[in-house]
C-alpha cells in the first residue's frame, strides 16, 4: 500500500497580482530551506489539493502550489459570468509560473505535473529549462488534437453509453465532431438553465472516462461553481488546442537533454492512452517511462501514488538529480 507522508500545514500562502485582473493563489509547506518543488494541477481547472503535498517528504522539499488562472481560489473565478477568458492561455500560465517564481526567490526547482498539469510542465520546462531541476509527470498528456479527439470523440468505443449521454445533450452538434464546440457555446451562455446542466453534463462524462474501480469521486464534483468553472476552462483550452503547435511538445522534448524526468501513466487509462507517454520517452532520452500496471487516470489510486511517491523520494535522495531506479 502505498504510505503518504504525513498531512501538513502551510506556512505561506497569498494572491499574486498577475496582470490582466487575474490574482493567482500560491502556497508554501515543508521545508524553507527544502528541494524546492511546483505542483501544476489538472484540469485546466481542477485546482490544487492538500492530498498533493503528502507526495513529498516534507523534511526534505520546500513544497508550492498554485492554483492556476480562473482556478481554485485564484480570482475570479471561471465560473464567474463576465470572467475574461482572452486571459487565460498557456502562455499566460507559464508566465504565471515563472511571476511566482521570482516571487519566491527560487532558482530552480522540480516540477511535478498531473494531467493537463504534465502539458503545462512541459511547455514550461521547454521555454525555461535553466530553472527545471527535472520533472515528475503523471498521467501524461501533450494536449494535442489526437488527444483532444481521442477524449471527446474516440473512446466512445469503450464507453458507449456515457458517450451517448454525453452526446444527447448537445444535439444542436451537426456531427460528433462539433460535440466540443457545442458544449463551449452552452457554458457560455448567460442562462443557468443552459450552461448548469451542460456542466453538469460535461463532468459526468469526464468523471466516466476517470473512473477506476472502486473510486470514489471528490466531493468537489457536486459543487456547480466548480463544475461550471472546470468544463469552462476544458472546453475554452481543448477548443485552442492549448496554442500550442500540434506535435510541438513531442518535437521540443529533444531541446531537455540534460533534464531529469519521470513519466508515469497507467495502463488502463482511457482518458489518456500510454502512447502519448512511449511517445514522449522515446522523444526524451533523459526521461524514465514507469507504466503502472491496471491503473487508469487518476492520481488517487494506490499504485500511482506509490510510482509518484517513489519518484519524489529519489529525486530528494540526489539534491534534485533524478537516482536511476536499481538493476
Amino acid at each position: 500500500m502505498a504510505t503518504l507522508h504525513p498531512e501538513i500545514d502551510t506556512h505561506a500562502a497569498g494572491h499574486l497580482d498577475v496582470g490582466q485582473g487575474q490574482r493567482v493563489f500560491w502556497e508554501t509547506s515543508g521545508t524553507p530551506a527544502g528541494l524546492p518543488v511546483l505542483i501544476l494541477h489538472g484540469g485546466p481547472g481542477s485546482g490544487s489539493s492538500p492530498r498533493h503535498r503528502r507526495w513529498f517528504d516534507p523534511t526534505r522539499y520546500r513544497i508550492v502550489a498554485m492554483d492556476q488562472r480562473g482556478a481554485g481560489r485564484s480570482t475570479p473565478h471561471a465560473s464567474e459570468p463576465a470572467y475574461a477568458f482572452d486571459a487565460n492561455t498557456t502562455a499566460h500560465l507559464i508566465a504565471d509560473i515563472e511571476h511566482l517564481r521570482r516571487h519566491l526567490g527560487i532558482a530552480r526547482w522540480l516540477v511535478l505535473g498531473l494531467s493537463w498539469g504534465s502539458t503545462l510542465a512541459l511547455a514550461y520546462a521547454q521555454r525555461h529549462q535553466e530553472r527545471v531541476r527535472g520533472l515528475v509527470l503523471a498521467a501524461v498528456t501533450t494536449t494535442s488534437a489526437a488527444e483532444i479527439d481521442w477524449i471527446t470523440r474516440g473512446v466512445r468505443a469503450f464507453l458507449p453509453e456515457p458517450w451517448e449521454r454525453f452526446r444527447s445533450h448537445v444535439p444542436e452538434a451537426t456531427d460528433d465532431g462539433a460535440v466540443l464546440e457545442a458544449y463551449r457555446r452552452r457554458l457560455a451562455d448567460p442562462d443557468p438553465t443552459r450552461h448548469g446542466p451542460a456542466a453538469a453534463a460535461w463532468c459526468a462524462w469526464e468523471l466516466a472516462v476517470a473512473a477506476t474501480p472502486g473510486g470514489q469521486p471528490s466531493p468537489r464534483w457536486a459543487d456547480p461553481r466548480f463544475r461550471l468553472g472546470f468544463a469552462r476552462l476544458v472546453t475554452h483550452y481543448w477548443g485552442h488546442r492549448a496554442w500550442l503547435a500540434d506535435g510541438a511538445l513531442l518535437a521540443g522534448a529533444a531541446t531537455l537533454a540534460g533534464v531529469p524526468a519521470v513519466l508515469i501513466h497507467g495502463t488502463l487509462d482511457l482518458g489518456s492512452p500510454p502512447v502519448t507517454a512511449w511517445r514522449l520517452h522515446r522523444a526524451w532520452p533523459e526521461s524514465e517511462l514507469v507504466l503502472v500496471d491496471g491503473a487508469g487516470h487518476g492520481n488517487d489510486q494506490t499504485a500511482m501514488q506509490e510510482a509518484i511517491l517513489d519518484a519524489t523520494a529519489r529525486f530528494a535522495c540526489d539534491g534534485g538529480h533524478i537516482v536511476a531506479q536499481p538493476p
